[in-house]
């Protein structure tokens, strides 16, 4: 019975989190939507939606939990936190605290970024004056966290130190290519000539870019491969409901971003820790993403109210 409610508890802080996580990319979608055919709106929201939750969503958390182990064979990957073999889970263990060292450091890097660089909405004190004065603090700050994280990680396991420098370069190179995407958003929304089927690559393309937050945010609710898959795919229907439906209304909330960025820096540190040897229990991890979004959009809800009267 406990074991059911938490499997229940993960997948739900899963579906939240994809849903809150890809806000930005349902906004991108609609914008790039509106400026195509319908056959082509019409073709993004199904076979996109397919590629999304299993191309993506699928083989992504799959791809990584394989390349971790890689003496698994794919499906052993994919069932690895439900079998019994011991072999299996030996490996899993010993990748364990790799997988979340990278992924945590990958987080902590988006919370940071988005912190002391991008634009937003501020929703608690100091976040103002971290973003207008203290911006480029940001790239040293990182810096000495990653020689810190290292330096403390080489002893204890060197393949630690390792995964922890894959998880900062995976942010860079994904920033690199958000950056791009907005480039080329503007471009697109400024009339340009472009087909629908360079759109819909190019929404593919940033759909893949925009879900490897939620994807590595994943591991830190479950290593499980299949709870991911469930908790992502079911996110990845709410934000394409939103695309097409109510992306004008979910804009009104304007710090549900900062819920999902505060969320990401607890998921971060919560892998960051489980690392080093420091147990959370799984139910953590949805709780203060139940909490946290939660928080925020009472927030948002209320400044709505406000603007309202």
């Amino acid at each position: 019975m406990i074991d059911l409610f938490l499997i229940a508890l993960t997948i739900l802080g899963l579906m939240l989190f994809e849903t809150i996580s890809s806000i930005d990319n349902a906004v991108v979608n609609a914008d790039v939507l509106s400026t195509m055919s319908e056959r082509a709106r019409k073709w993004f929201l199904l076979w996109g939606l397919i590629i999304a939750v299993f191309l993506v969503r699928g083989l992504l958390p799959l791809l990584i939990v394989w390349l971790a182990n890689p003496t698994l064979t794919p499906l052993e990957a994919l069932t690895a936190m439900f079998s019994s073999n011991p072999m299996v889970m030996q490996s899993i263990e010993l990748s364990k605290p790799i997988l979340l060292i990278g992924g945590g450091v990958f987080l902590v890097f988006l919370f940071f970024h988005w912190l002391f660089i991008e634009p937003k909405h501020y929703g608690l004190k100091g976040e103002e004056i971290i973003h207008k004065k203290y911006g480029l603090w940001f790239f040293a700050i990182v810096s000495i966290m990653l020689s810190l994280i290292v330096w403390f990680s080489i002893n204890k396991n060197p393949m630690m130190a390792f995964g922890a420098v894959v998880g900062s370069t995976a942010f860079f190179i994904t920033h690199g290519f958000k950056e791009n995407a907005e480039a080329k958003e503007k471009e697109m929304l400024s009339g340009s000539n472009l087909s629908d089927m360079s759109k819909l690559l190019y929404l593919e393309v940033i759909d893949a870019t925009f879900s490897i937050d939620g994807v590595i945010g994943a591991f830190a609710f479950t290593l499980s491969v299949p709870l991911i898959i469930i908790g992502n795919g079911l996110g990845a229907f709410v934000v394409r409901e939103f695309t097409i439906h109510n992306i004008e209304t979910v804009k009104k909330y304007k710090y549900l971003k900062n819920g999902a960025m505060y969320s990401i820096f607890f998921l971060g540190m919560i892998m960051l820790l489980d690392s080093f040897g420091i147990e959370i229990p799984q139910y953590v991890s949805p709780i203060i993403t139940f909490a946290v979004i939660g928080y925020f959009f009472l927030k948002s809800k209320k400044a709505l109210e406000i603007t309202q009267k």
